[in-house]
């Protein structure tokens, strides 16, 4: 099941390669998540001491009222991450044009799981040629209906 998407990372960046990763996350974000309460808008990924980070996601409290005074909803996280993985994204990252960014949020046998791409921007052109197949194939698509 898909929590969350971030939909400006397919837009802003080609995808070169996926991941799956695991998060560090607290009993009421785990809860949060998994109504829906959570958005990746804006956020990236940082590898800093051999670690990844997910950083800017913003995970709002379960309930309102109930939540500690110092919870913060756009902490830095820690990924979960194999050392062989960490260390290849990091390479990778150091390459120009290489940003680590997070694709989506998802549930896999009762955990949250992050897939994150590593990526390259894309240029204004790229973006413009992106935009006319999405509205061509949406041409089509109603035309089908």
């Amino acid at each position: 099941m898909t929590y969350a998407t971030n939909p400006k990372a397919h837009f802003d960046y080609s995808i070169l390669e996926a991941l799956e990763a695991g998060l560090v996350l607290s009993g009421q974000e785990v809860k949060s998540v998994k109504t829906g309460k959570v958005s990746l808008r804006g956020s990236y990924i940082k590898i800093l001491n051999a670690e990844a980070w997910l950083i800017g996601a913003t995970i709002s409290p379960y309930q309102q009222n109930n939540t500690s005074p110092d919870y913060d909803p756009q902490r830095t996280r820690k990924l979960l991450l194999k050392k062989k993985e960490v260390n290849h994204l990091f390479e990778k990252s150091q390459e120009s044009g290489l940003s680590i960014v997070p694709l989506k949020l998802y549930g896999k046998k009762n955990l949250v799981k992050l897939e994150i791409g590593l990526a390259r921007g894309k240029k204004k052109y790229d973006k413009r040629e992106s935009t006319k197949k999405k509205d061509e194939e949406r041409k089509i698509r109603q035309g089908l209906d």
